[in-house]
């Protein structure tokens, strides 16, 4: 649709067709216009024959016979109606017997009135002439109507216009037919026209210039259908004949230019480079003139800045000073009663003293007095090197070390006012100014609380040296009962875990059972991500699991035959005994729902309360990974060990149903990628008695495998 030849085609087509058109339509208009006129003047012709028909019958005294000449009169098909009616509009006689009587409509009154003759009007879809001519008072008439009036009435004639439709649809035809007659004509002529004298000289043009495009400069065209082409013909050959001169003059020049080019490649190779080193330097030394104003303006801004800051802080100084030390003492107030976990109290304690003495740098320093070393437990705005270590010797150029003897704060203002300890701390960063407070309960001292450099590279001052202090007693006293109910857990559960140990060291078959569970649920849970307070949870879950085993009969639980049903209702009991016998620990409460659950299926077929996935803990689904991949690849007085890949495949097998089938895949890779020390193709194959491979299903590891 690009080729001129059809735009010029389709341009003159359109021209053609708007203006063929518009000269036809005009044509009709034109057309109905004058049959409208002769069908208006036929009307009053007819009107007018028809009025003198009924004044003739009224003159001769039978004006009863104008009823009959209206009837006859409308047989006729072009006429639809005809009346005659008073000035009132009441209609005195018609065609049509039914209307004597009746008013004629509002508009054919008004026609009359305002004197309207003929007028087209139409009834719907059908339209009409109306012809309203008035019959006036004659002398012949004065014996049967009054003198004085003028008009006795009017005639009402309507002409039915259908049979003009008839001429109109010819004309329209007619003109249509030589219409599209004249534009085909035109467009074939056009057409002829453009393809002899237009398309072909230029198709010659193009095929010439593409023999050009390919070299070819000995083309000649010779075109005589007109003189512009002829023209355009002769120019093109003169053009070809330049360029053909300019191609082998530029390449003369070329072969010239390359040889110089090369003569003088690696001098301006030189000449470039100096000018880029020439360019750089310019926009390093305009850089450096720039940000030494930019420094300039930064200095006075700062200037200012301190000017009005200073103003601020020595009215605000005191009043800041006041609230800081309530608030950090309300803040470790409240670390005091809200939690007895010792890593956190120290963060909650390090980081308010922190932002209260506005310090880049803060810690807590634990003593161990048995031993006589140091140890860093919170450190806060700095991170300890992996080539340090936290354990730090006590030494005489210390801080904490001499804090720790003389059991009272140090303050250092100036550590090079200080020579006799050290600026750069074991840790790896430098102190200027310092504060160290020991942490006392009574006449023990457990360790120190230190900050470093202030934030604005201030001295600390006494009165800082007394708000640590308060808050060092406060931290003493909360560490302490941290440090006294961290002691009471780990006494609860080293005699449970002993209790445990008593349990396995009976039966060689599970010994070492709830370690090597602990091992694997710890690793799962670690890949899965659980938080430090879930995995707690889960690593003391795993250690005493198969408590309740100490209330079901050592005979039961080595038992290598057949189980009754018996039997197996008192193993499933295990978990309940577990939960009692820790029921009176309030800190293994989830620790006591854990062991409850872990014999729950996914499904909700497990015992001892058949709870379904929802209801389960994501620690206690863990564990029964654990515990059954660990029973399944044990010992057992009934059984052989399975090899690792079988019970890979068991876990597979019952996932979904037994195991929950999000974990199992975490599960399994852990085994594949060998955290457990193993590897599923070099794990040991069970055989039985034959000596032939033993494949067991889930339902061989019954209640006395989990």
């Amino acid at each position: 649709m690009n080729s001129l030849k059809i735009k010029i085609f389709l341009l003159i087509a359109l021209i053609v067709i708007v203006i063929v058109s518009t000269v036809g339509y005009l044509e009709l208009r034109n057309q109905k216009g004058i049959i409208t006129q002769i069908s208006t003047r036929n009307a009053l012709i007819f009107t007018t024959a028809i009025q003198s028909s009924i004044e003739n019958v009224m003159m001769s005294g039978r004006s009863d016979e104008v009823a009959s000449v209206l009837t006859r009169l409308k047989g006729q098909d072009t006429l639809r109606q005809l009346r005659i009616f008073d000035e009132t509009g009441r209609i005195l006689n018609s065609a049509d017997r039914h209307e004597l009587g009746r008013q004629v409509t509002p508009k054919e009154l008004d026609a009359y009135r305002r004197g309207m003759r003929v007028a087209l009007r139409s009834d719907g879809d059908e339209e009409f002439f109306e012809c309203i001519s008035p019959i006036y008072n004659k002398p012949a008439c004065h014996s049967c109507h009054d003198p004085r009036s003028t008009v006795l009435g009017a005639l009402e004639i309507d002409m039915a216009v259908d049979y003009l439709e008839a001429y109109l649809s010819k004309g329209k035809e007619y003109t249509l037919l030589s219409t599209m007659a004249m534009v085909a004509l035109i467009l074939v002529t056009v057409f002829l026209f453009i393809s002899i004298y237009v398309n072909s000289p230029l198709k010659t043009i193009i095929s010439s210039m593409q023999k050009v495009e390919h070299g070819d400069f000995s083309i000649k065209t010779r075109i005589t259908s007109s003189s512009e082409m002829m023209f355009l013909s002769d120019h093109f050959n003169m053009m070809v004949n330049k360029l053909k001169y300019y191609m082998d003059t530029t390449i003369s020049h070329e072969r010239e230019l390359a040889r110089a080019q090369s003569k003088l490649a690696n001098h301006h190779e030189m000449h470039l480079m100096n000018q880029k080193l020439e360019e750089q330097l310019k926009e390093i030394e305009n850089l450096n003139v720039s940000m030494e104003e930019r420094i300039e303006e930064i200095e006075e801004a700062n200037y200012r800045i301190a000017d009005l800051a200073s103003e601020l802080e020595d009215k605000n100084a005191n009043l800041e000073r006041a609230v800081a030390r309530l608030s950090t003492l309300y803040k470790v107030g409240l670390a005091v009663n809200s939690t007895v976990e010792l890593d956190r109290l120290f963060t909650l304690i390090v980081r308010t003293t922190v932002e209260t003495l506005q310090a880049q740098i803060g810690y807590i320093i634990l003593y161990d007095t048995q031993r006589k070393f140091l140890r860093v437990t919170t450190l806060l705005g700095h991170v300890i090197p992996p080539d340090s270590a936290t354990i730090i010797p006590m030494k005489p150029s210390s801080v904490s070390t001499w804090v720790i003897e003389h059991r009272r704060p140090l303050l250092i203002a100036d550590i090079n006012e200080a020579p006799q300890f050290d600026r750069f701390s074991a840790l790896g960063y430098e102190r200027k100014s310092l504060i160290c407070a020991p942490l006392l309960v009574k006449d023990e001292i457990i360790g120190t609380i230190t900050v470093v450099n202030k934030s604005d590279n201030s001295t600390y001052n006494a009165e800082e040296v007394e708000l640590l202090s308060t808050i060092a007693a406060q931290a003493s006293i909360a560490i302490k009962n941290a440090q006294l109910y961290d002691e009471q857990q780990a006494t609860y559960l080293h005699t449970i875990q002993a209790l445990v140990s008593a349990i396995e060291a009976s039966d060689s078959y599970t010994r070492g059972h709830s370690e090597r569970v602990t091992r694997y649920s710890m690793e799962l849970a670690r890949k899965l991500g659980l938080p430090a307070e879930r995995l707690k949870i889960i690593e003391r879950a795993a250690i005493l699991h198969d408590i309740g085993k100490i209330g079901i009969d050592l005979s039961l639980l080595h038992k290598e035959g057949k189980l009754t049903p018996e039997d197996i209702h008192d193993l499933h009991q295990h978990p309940v005994i577990g939960m009692k016998i820790l029921e009176p620990i309030d800190f293994l409460q989830d620790v006591r729902l854990c062991i409850g659950q872990h014999h729950e299926r996914h499904d909700g077929r497990g015992y001892p309360n058949r709870l379904r996935a929802e209801e389960l803990l994501i620690e206690s689904r863990i564990l029964a990974i654990a515990d059954a991949f660990d029973a399944m690849t044990s010992d057992r007085p009934y059984r052989k060990a399975l090899p690792i890949e079988t019970a890979i495949q068991e876990l597979h097998d019952n996932a979904g149903s037994q195991f929950d089938p999000d974990l199992v895949p975490h599960f399994v890779e852990l085994l594949e990628n060998g955290a457990f020390g193993f590897y599923p193709d070099r794990a040991p194959i069970a055989d039985d008695k034959r000596g032939e491979r033993k494949v067991v299903s889930m339902s061989d590891y019954g209640p006395r495998s989990l």
